[in-house]
């Protein structure tokens, strides 16, 4: 076929299927200015062909231009290579991790000496090996040879190592010369070829090492933009080296990485600081659960108090196990102290209590020696507070509610500003050398122990519900902010806000709301002397802040200083930095990292919506805790380790050794659910170019658009009617003709199934179960989450969201009732392996039919 002909029917075919596929096209994608459209994603699919899209035009465009001529064609493909946009930065190591500024000053590879993949004894490492390669040259071949070798050495140190040697992709085998660009492939051919057996072992190399054009493109990397040398001019790759990256709006651009998992509203995560680097997480209901380095769970619970704890499956309710803390001497008394609901009569009170650790079990609290430190009548069911830390001084610091309701309604100004009243308060009090005597004492410098009628606890007042409070560990270096308190205080329906803690400081609820008037009569009251909040955001950013923590780790050095808390309603998450100068708070959003940001090993780029809770582990490294369900029952809460992709620290700069943990309990080895999402590492198995065979790019690109083809058989889009898809003949495929006796046969005794739902989703719905050669219903006696559990693994779904009761989904009025009085303990089969009144056997009607919700930790079930 002549070249003309083939483009003709190329072109033609090209504006067949794209016409056809022309509602297919992601003209949502690009925004249309002036004649033409800017992409704004990464990367797209587009009619086959995978283009970077920086700027690009509008596909639908090409239908207006007309179809079937060589310039069209022209036309088309221009536009396709116009669409190859900005190359996204990526800086990433051999040992697929961020690059770092060395400790120790490079000598060899000095190029990389401020920032990439090398330490000084990699660098030296490095140094040995390029002598003893130019050692087997004579002076000419140094004199040529030497800067080259170096160079090519040297890229093992550079930011972008994993792009120059394709290991993206740790399954992938990495490259022994690092990626070149054609041009400078080709010089270094011609002048020092002679040196590819030394340094490179690759039998393909050794094969194609006498043939110029082969060996070229053999050493060429898929992706241009990062081959040698070329790179190092890449101002987009290069800009901001080393650096937290931001999109257009200042947004940074973080990972994450997953630690935890399956966890019922994870609100706290505490370390012992006793050297083992241990860390506890602690479960709304009422159970902490403790974790070993290596992330791996101990199967028998730290501490269970879900007996006394007061909370409920409602979701939202504020009570329930609230906050968990270490003394600071813990390692010598084994002490700790929590906070949590309960009720007392018909009174709802918190209570604070003080636990030891067993004698015999370093992994497990000894029950029986709780002593209560203090408790306090809460008025309502929510603003219950719940924070517990010790500060610098060694003093317990409680954060307590303003008592609920709406407003502070409590007497003349309210709780928050009434000093008689422990509520809307921050408490602080003397635990120490409390065996005899009083079970706390009052710190001889709290500001309102000589003020008549106030209470001695309170250090600080004014306020309405703090969430989540942290101690700043201060700079590594210079310590600076050491000891400041930050706290995230929920506002009423305005503004959220940021305080740092001072002792005697007024925060100004219920007279303020952030930095706006709430009461306008006390707001105005000369005599209220409040502090104002180092940040406010309005609602219209989100409805309930998470407090969380300074980052003061050793790992990622680009987020020490940076106050990182979110919101629990609205799932953002927000850094605050002091401005020393002028002691402002500069304000960034995060956003989770986009394309490549995060394709590294292990981590992630996606949170279930709502956060608890921030915490910090033993070596100030920084997490949050957040779920998909927002209930004390659901089973889909995560903890996630906040990731900096652009820089970490030197190898081995922040090594320990965690002292010995003894196990008495069985370990459940943990493993992570989430997953990337967006882009993938690819697979680049490099071969061989066969040096005679050429590329029928066109015939590809036509077999390409074949592949869109539409179905024919497939419904128009304007109708509701569709037919099923299309499927291949193969083996075992069900036959026509087949009764009804027979498909039933098909279905295993103990099958569940979901129906019900109005909206026909498949995650939840009215349980019916086949037993008998029957399907029936399930009565909601005794029905609880460990049901449900039992029916979503059954269906496929990691967790049970809800038991739902009385009929939520429908009555099954055409169906027996099968079973009632189900018990399980969540790990069975089938309910037909529970505890059940028997088969048909029942005291109930179909107005009280059992029904779930299910759900992945992927996504948000919305009820």
């Amino acid at each position: 076929m002549g070249l003309g002909l083939q483009l003709s029917v190329f072109t033609q075919t090209v504006f067949r299927r794209l016409g056809a596929w022309r509602t297919r096209i992601w003209e949502d994608r690009c925004m249309v200015q002036g004649g033409r459209a800017d992409h704004t994603s990464e990367d797209t699919l587009m009619i086959g062909v995978k283009v970077q899209t920086g700027s690009c035009s509008s596909i639908s465009a090409i239908m207006e231009r007309g179809s079937g001529s060589v310039p069209g064609l022209m036309w088309v493909l221009s536009v396709l290579v116009w669409c190859s946009g900005p190359v996204q930065s990526h800086p990433q190591c051999l040992d697929f991790k961020p690059p770092f500024r060395p400790i120790r000053e490079l000598q060899f590879c000095v190029m990389y000496r401020d920032f990439g993949c090398c330490d000084y004894d990699r660098d030296q490492q490095l140094k040995i090996r390029y002598y003893s390669i130019m050692d087997q040259f004579d002076y000419h071949g140094y004199a040529t040879c030497a800067s080259i070798v170096q160079d090519l050495l040297c890229q093992e140190c550079s930011p972008f190592a994993a792009h120059l040697f394709d290991a993206e992709d740790p399954s992938t085998p990495i490259r022994t010369i690092p990626g070149l660009c054609p041009d400078y492939c080709s010089m270094f051919w011609r002048k020092c070829s002679s040196t590819l057996p030394l340094l490179s072992d690759d039998p393909i190399v050794s094969r194609v090492q006498d043939d110029e054009s082969r060996l070229c493109r053999y050493l060429e990397l898929d992706d241009p933009d990062y081959c040698y040398p070329h790179l190092l001019s890449n101002h987009k790759l290069t800009q901001n080296l080393g650096r937290v990256q931001s999109d257009s709006d200042g947004c940074l651009q973080l990972c994450l990485e997953e630690v935890a998992n399956g966890l019922r509203n994870p609100l706290a995560m505490v370390h012992a600081n006793d050297g083992t680097h241990r860390f506890f997480v602690a479960e709304q209901v009422g159970l902490v659960w403790a974790y070993l380095p290596d992330r791996s769970k101990l199967e028998k619970p730290f501490l269970n108090i879900t007996k006394v704890v007061l909370t409920s499956s409602w979701e939202g309710d504020e009570r329930g196990f609230l906050g968990l803390t270490f003394h600071p001497n813990y390692k010598y008394n084994g002490k700790l102290y929590v906070y949590y609901s309960v009720e007392v009569g018909f009174d709802e009170r918190i209570r604070i209590s003080e636990f030891r650790v067993s004698a015999s079990d370093m992994n497990l609290v000894d029950h029986t020696s709780e002593r209560v430190i203090l408790e306090i009548d809460e008025p309502a069911s929510n603003h219950n507070g719940g924070q517990l830390l010790f500060a610098d001084d060694g003093y317990l610091y409680i954060f307590t509610g303003d008592g609920g309701m709406a407003g502070d309604p409590f007497g003349k100004y309210g709780n928050a500003q009434n000093k008689s009243a422990l509520l809307g308060k921050v408490l602080r009090i003397d635990v120490d050398d409390n065996e005899r005597g009083p079970l706390y004492r009052i710190p001889p410098d709290n500001p309102f122990i000589h003020e008549r009628g106030a209470r001695p606890e309170v250090y600080a007042y004014g306020v309405r519900n703090m969430w989540r409070c942290s101690v700043d560990r201060g700079d590594p270096q210079t310590k600076e902010g050491k000891g400041r308190i930050f706290c995230g205080d929920v506002g009423q329906n305005k503004f959220e806000e940021i305080d740092i803690i001072e002792k005697g400081r007024n925060y100004g609820w219920r007279a303020k709301e952030g930095f706006s008037c709430y009461d306008k009569k006390l707001c105005t009251n000369s005599s209220l002397d409040d502090v104002l909040p180092i940040y406010a955001y309005p609602h219209k950013m989100g409805k309930s802040v998470t407090g969380g923590y300074v980052y003061r780790g050793c790992e990622y050095p680009n987020l020490n200083g940076m106050y990182i808390f979110g919101d629990f309603m609205s799932g953002r998450l927000m850094t605050l930095q002091e401005e020393r100068s002028s002691g402002d708070w500069l304000y960034n959003e995060i956003c989770m990292g986009r394309g490549l940001t995060c394709t590294f090993p292990g981590l992630i780029n996606n949170f279930q919506q709502y956060i608890i809770s921030f915490a910090e582990d033993e070596a100030g490294e920084l997490y949050f805790m957040s779920t998909g369900f927002p209930s004390a029952t659901s089973p889909s809460g995560v903890v996630y380790k906040v990731v900096d992709p652009s820089r970490r620290a030197p190898p081995r700069h922040c090594h320990y050794d965690p002292q010995p943990v003894r196990v008495k309990s069985h370990l459940i080895k943990f493993v992570p659910q989430e997953t990337l999402i967006g882009e993938e590492p690819l697979s680049r198995h490099r071969t061989e170019a066969p040096p005679t065979d050429s590329y029928d790019w066109i015939q590809e690109l036509i077999d390409r658009l074949g592949e869109l083809e539409p179905d024919q058989t497939t419904a128009s889009p304007t109708t509701s009617t569709t037919k099923p898809p299309r499927h291949s003949r193969r083996k075992g495929r069900r036959r026509k003709g087949k009764s009804k006796a027979e498909s039933r046969a098909e279905v295993q005794e103990g099958a569940v199934r979901l129906v019900g739902d109005e909206e026909g989703r498949s995650d939840q719905g009215r349980v019916e179960v086949f037993v008998g050669g029957e399907w029936g219903t399930v009565c909601d006696d005794l029905w609880t989450t460990n049901n449900a559990a039992v029916v979503c693994r059954q269906l496929g779904f990691r967790f049970a969201l809800k038991a739902a009761k009385n009929s939520e989904f429908g009555e099954g009025r055409d169906l027996r009732i099968l079973l009632d009085d189900v018990q399980c303990e969540g790990s069975e089969n089938t309910l037909l392996d529970c505890k059940h009144a028997g088969v048909g056997t029942h005291n109930c009607a179909h107005y009280e039919d059992a029904g779930v919700i299910c759900g992945n930790s992927d996504h948000v079930i919305h009820v």
